[in-house]
C-alpha cells in the first residue's frame, strides 16, 4: 500500500494543479484526502483554470467542481504521510484559518514531505515556515515567500525545486517535474 497523503484545498484552487497530483497519486496507489475548511467529504470546491497567453500575469477561467472525499473537521495531520498544496486564489484564504496553519506547520516539524505549487507558498509563508527555505512559487509570490524568510527559487515555469523534504514550482507546467522530485521525498 502506498502513503497517506493529505491534499489542503479551498474554492477557486488552480483546476490542473488539483485534479493532476490527486489521479496521478491515486494513480500510484497512494492514498489522498482532499480537505477544505467547514467543508465535508462530498462537497465541492470550484476551480479555476490558469493560463499564459502573453499578458501581464495568467488568466482565469472558470474550472471544474472538485469533489472532496474527506472532512475537514475530522483529519488529524498525525495520521498522514505527506501533504499536497495545490495553487490558486484558494491560498489566499486558507492562510487565514489557523487550524489549516498548524496543519502545514505539523508537516514541517515532523519532517514529512511536502509539496506546495503556484501560490501554494502564501500558504507556507503564512504558516512561517520558509526561514532559511529554498521555495519556489509563482513569480508573484516571490515577496511574501522573501518576507518569510525564505530563499526565493527563480526557476523556469517548466522547474520544480526540492530543500529537504519541501518540493515547489511556479506553476502547473511544471506538473512533471514537480511530482518526480515530490515521489523521490516520499
Amino acid at each position: 500500500m502506498g502513503k497517506k497523503i493529505l491534499m489542503i484545498t479551498g474554492d477557486f484552487t488552480e483546476d490542473y494543479e488539483t485534479m493532476v497530483p490527486f489521479q496521478l497519486l491515486l494513480t500510484l496507489g497512494h492514498g489522498v484526502d482532499a480537505v477544505c475548511p467547514d467543508k465535508v467529504a462530498g462537497d465541492t470546491v470550484k476551480t479555476a483554470i490558469h493560463d499564459f497567453e502573453g499578458d501581464q500575469t495568467y488568466t482565469e477561467k472558470p474550472g471544474h467542481n472538485f469533489a472532496l472525499n474527506a472532512s475537514f473537521a475530522e483529519i488529524n495531520p498525525a495520521d498522514y504521510d505527506a501533504l499536497v498544496i495545490p495553487g490558486g486564489r484558494a491560498p489566499e484564504y486558507l492562510r487565514l484559518n489557523e487550524a489549516v496553519l498548524d496543519m502545514v506547520r505539523h508537516f514541517f516539524e515532523q519532517n514529512k514531505p511536502v509539496a506546495a505549487i503556484c501560490h501554494g507558498a502564501q500558504l507556507l509563508a503564512a504558516a512561517g515556515v520558509l526561514d532559511g527555505r529554498g521555495c519556489s512559487a509563482y513569480p508573484a509570490c516571490a515577496p511574501e515567500v522573501k518576507a518569510a524568510g525564505g530563499q526565493y527559487a527563480d526557476i523556469e515555469v517548466t522547474e520544480a525545486h526540492t530543500d529537504g523534504n519541501l518540493v515547489t514550482a511556479p506553476a502547473w507546467p511544471a506538473h512533471p517535474q514537480w511530482m518526480a522530485q515530490f515521489l523521490a521525498v516520499l
